[in-house]
């Protein structure tokens, strides 16, 4: 079976080579798709902390001191 690419034969050496490019190409783009949604996760639960905390602070169940701890805690994550 003869694989023609650019009017030349390809040979086996090109399908090879294009299995790989396709295994790879994916392979990167699945790494990205992941670390993204790590991300955007991360983020999320950042910002909900925080508003818990606001929301906390906002009824009176803790201080403006321990307001100020535990945002500086949350931020050094």
């Amino acid at each position: 079976m003869m694989w023609y690419y650019g009017g030349a034969p390809a040979g086996w050496g090109g399908v090879v080579m294009m299995t790989l490019s396709m295994i790879v190409f994916w392979s990167v783009l699945g790494v990205a798709g992941v670390l993204v949604l790590r991300r955007t996760a991360e983020t999320g639960r950042r910002g909900s902390a925080l508003r818990i905390l606001e929301e906390r602070l906002a009824k009176g169940e803790i201080d403006v001191e321990e307001f100020d701890r535990v945002r500086k805690t949350l931020s050094t994550r």
